[in-house]
């Protein structure tokens, strides 16, 4: 089983939407962009993780991590 951040859950959520947004992102956009790299994700396990309702695991921190062309400093701030 793969491990899953469980720190702050909220505030992740809250960053990976500001950044998504901010780069004019589309939630289904991220989605297909994160199964490009293999991560088995929905558009609404997405919207739980930007709720801070689901931890999120590794894999899908890295995958948003190199489709939203950010850092870890500043999706777990």
């Amino acid at each position: 089983m793969e491990q899953k951040i469980k720190r702050d859950s909220i505030c992740i959520g809250q960053n990976i939407r500001r950044i998504r947004k901010e780069k004019k992102i589309k939630q289904t956009e991220l989605v297909l962009l994160m199964q490009l790299e293999n991560v088995n994700i929905t558009r609404e396990a997405l919207v739980k993780i930007e709720r801070g309702i689901q931890h999120i695991q590794a894999s899908q921190l890295r995958a948003i991590k190199k489709a939203l062309n950010t850092t870890y400093d500043e999706l777990l701030k």
